[in-house]
């Protein structure tokens, strides 16, 4: 981390930026958190009560830019401090999306609680774990400046895309022996790319992580995306 600055209001900004985005990250994880579990218990209240704070993280991002160009109109920020706040301002928006996500994957909950509640196949439970660690890790390496942190939280993308393609797989599989079974397949197929995506997110804020510390972009250099679907 970098040492800290003489100017103590400038050092109590940044760190006032630090505490924001640690509180936007921490807000997304419980939402990721009570989305996974509400799948697992099939309970629509917590699903609710995840899609309700949709509009906490948004206001978050509003407050966090414009503190970011509060930051860099008065203090003209340079190296590391530009860095920060660059950096930031990519943040929120991987962490707004990731809360979008959250409640779009509560939506497919409800509508699987009103269907014919059941436990999530196979691989989800696992996945969902692996994203969660991803996503813990790679906020608290941005906020901490942990660019080893970052590099870990990347080399676990490829192990969830292993258990999303085990996934579709296994709902496939249950689609062609059951085809009472499409409907629970299909949004357990879009809860899998819901979280595919989420942690598609958190290696963002990883990358974003090592380049806030090392001033290295490093997007692309360890993936390859197929396309989207």
């Amino acid at each position: 981390m970098r040492a800290p600055h003489t100017d103590r209001e400038y050092e109590a900004e940044l760190a006032l930026l630090r505490q924001r985005v640690r509180a936007m990250g921490a807000i997304v994880r419980e939402m990721l958190v009570g989305g996974v579990r509400a799948l697992v218990d099939g309970d629509t209240v917590r699903a609710q009560a995840v899609i309700d704070r949709d509009e906490e993280i948004d206001r978050l991002e509003v407050e966090l830019d414009e503190q970011c160009l509060r930051v860099l109109a008065r203090r003209q920020p340079v190296a590391s401090d530009l860095r920060l706040i660059a950096a930031t301002l990519k943040l929120v928006t991987d962490l707004e999306r990731m809360g979008d996500l959250c409640g779009s994957l509560c939506e497919r909950v409800i509508e699987l609680a009103a269907a014919a509640p059941q436990t999530p196949a196979g691989s989800l439970p696992l996945m969902a774990a692996a994203v969660e660690a991803m996503v813990l890790d790679a906020i608290e390496a941005f906020v901490t400046g942990d660019a080893g942190l970052a590099e870990q939280v990347l080399t676990r993308d490829d192990l969830v895309d292993s258990y999303f393609a085990q996934l579709l797989g296994e709902l496939f599989a249950d689609m062609m022996a059951q085809p009472a079974a499409i409907y629970r397949a299909t949004r357990l197929t879009s809860v899998a790319k819901y979280l595919e995506r989420i942690a598609d997110h958190a290696t963002n804020v990883a990358e974003l992580a090592v380049f806030m510390v090392n001033g290295e972009d490093i997007r692309h250099r360890h993936r390859s995306r197929a396309p989207r679907i």
